[in-house]
């Protein structure tokens, strides 16, 4: 349910982790009808992020793309993203392998730390290539929810001659997170 097109003003909540706080994606555009799905958990913590850096310069809408998703629809969905404005910015979530320690979701694959060193390189480098070579099965088997997101970002950036910066890669909780920009 959460896959697919959510548009501007769409409601997310973060009390099924116990926070009692409701956002929306973007400003709303009249009064809720109440027809809108829910946001999933990553466009909620998006939707977030843009109201707290106080976003209202454009139009914003989510996706949401899932493991089943193969690289090559994800690179087409992304291909097809810059043609809807003169200017697109998107903020891509999506997390690493849940399999970094023995506490992790997972718990602990060998194959994790490698894994999620090859995403970090590849964000931090811009490297839209290597996005889209991330193995599908690998990312399913370490339960590392950005391979699609990151494979729909890598089809909107092809060409566009960005550079990346890589500002944060941690695991906390056995999970790899990362922060990256491209511009």
């Amino acid at each position: 349910a959460a896959r697919g097109p959510h548009p501007q003003g769409a409601p997310g909540s973060f009390a099924p982790f116990g926070v009692d706080l409701r956002v929306t994606l973007g400003p709303a555009p009249g009064e809720p009808d109440g027809t809108a799905r829910e946001l999933p958990p990553s466009l909620a913590v998006g939707a977030w992020l843009l109201e707290r850096a106080g976003w209202s310069d454009a139009p914003v809408e989510g996706l949401g793309v899932g493991e089943p998703l193969e690289a090559a629809r994800c690179a087409d969905v992304g291909r097809g993203l810059p043609a809807r404005a003169d200017r697109v910015a998107l903020l891509v979530m999506g997390d690493g392998s849940a399999c970094r320690t023995l506490k992790a979701p997972g718990y602990l694959d060998e194959r994790a730390a490698a894994f999620d060193e090859g995403v970090a390189n590849a964000l931090g480098a811009a490297d839209t290539r290597a996005l889209l070579e991330l193995d599908a099965e690998l990312a399913y088997e370490l339960k590392a929810a950005g391979r699609a997101p990151w494979q729909v970002l890598a089809g909107a950036a092809e060409g566009a001659g960005l550079e990346g910066r890589l500002l944060y890669e941690d695991a906390p909780y056995g999970v790899g997170y990362f922060v990256a920009v491209w511009s």
